[in-house]
């Protein structure tokens, strides 16, 4: 006796089917992009995505391809992140340091209230350049999973490395001094 459903069941099934499908394509769709985590894995540099935000303090746009000719660390942040309050007065000794000798750190604050931000910069007294990316267009570009990240751009605006969580001293030390020392 092989078991058939009625109307209802058939319906029922039918429906399920579907909200699985549309599931699992929702979850391969918004899958975020590991390209320039595989690059580097390989020992290759890809070129950094097209990003363009506003700054925080002025409002005028900057593109990441302006920076290019400096060693940079991208870092994507959020005013309510703890690890991100952790990290800030090590990027901001880092930019101290790093500056006079073609390097700069740039800070992209997502998901966040501009005032939350603000107080977050004035708080740690950071003074390198932070953008605005309200929408996660950045983010998004660059495959970010959670808070804080950091990319670090060749001079030639080629991702030479990542770290998806905190930066350390090590990683900084062992990524952005090789970096400023090479020459294009």
């Amino acid at each position: 006796m092989k078991w058939l459903p009625g109307p209802r069941g058939m319906l029922t099934l039918l429906v399920t089917i579907a909200a699985l499908a549309l599931l699992a394509y929702g979850l391969s769709a918004n899958r975020p992009s590991r390209s320039l985590d595989e690059a580097i894995a390989k020992g290759k540099r890809a070129p950094a995505p097209p990003i363009t935000l506003a700054s925080l303090t002025t409002g005028r746009p900057v593109t990441l391809k302006s920076l290019r000719g400096k060693v940079v660390l991208v870092n994507v942040w959020a005013s309510w992140c703890g690890p991100c309050q952790g990290e800030a007065p090590l990027l901001q000794s880092w930019y101290d340091r790093i500056r006079s000798s073609g390097g700069t750190v740039v800070g992209i604050d997502t998901f966040d209230v501009t005032s939350d931000a603000r107080a977050f910069i004035r708080q740690f007294h950071l003074t390198y350049p932070e953008l605005r990316d309200p929408s996660g267009q950045a983010k998004a570009k660059l495959g970010v999973t959670g808070f804080p990240e950091s990319f670090v751009l060749d001079r030639s605006g080629h991702v030479a490395a990542l770290q998806r969580g905190p930066v350390t001293s090590g990683f900084m030390q062992g990524t952005m001094l090789p970096l400023l020392a090479e020459r294009t």
